[in-house]
């Protein structure tokens, strides 16, 4: 099971980009998948995470400008993030909850580096 993440690149503040990630295999069983962010020299945080159902979480500093989403069928996560600023710059992170025995583990795709420039 992989994911592959892309999307990822440069904008101007108040911009807008789609982030997504692709889950590909066989055998799995998909939970709750979501996206986290890195900047230089910081720990890497959550951002937005969904559940199977659809419902979504978020950060407090992408409230309101980032919105997640999943296709169940075709096994992938989306990130919409609008009006964004340069704090947002950052390595983005796909993630995903995934059975493929008996357990559900996290698996992480590759970064994709977002830069938004003032």
């Amino acid at each position: 099971v992989q994911l592959q993440a892309s999307g990822g690149g440069l904008v101007q503040a108040g911009g807008s980009l789609r982030l997504s990630c692709a889950v590909s295999g066989s055998g799995f069983s998909l939970n709750t998948m979501g996206w986290f962010r890195q900047g230089t020299g910081n720990q890497r945080t959550l951002v937005a995470e969904i559940t199977v159902r659809g419902s979504a979480s978020y950060a407090d500093s992408v409230r309101g400008r980032f919105t997640i989403s999943r296709d169940n069928v075709k096994n992938m996560v989306y990130l919409q993030m609008d009006n964004m600023r340069p704090e947002d710059t950052a390595v983005y992170y796909c993630h995903a909850y995934i059975k493929v025995t008996t357990d559900y583990d996290r698996y992480w795709g590759q970064g994709t580096q977002v830069t938004v420039s003032s």
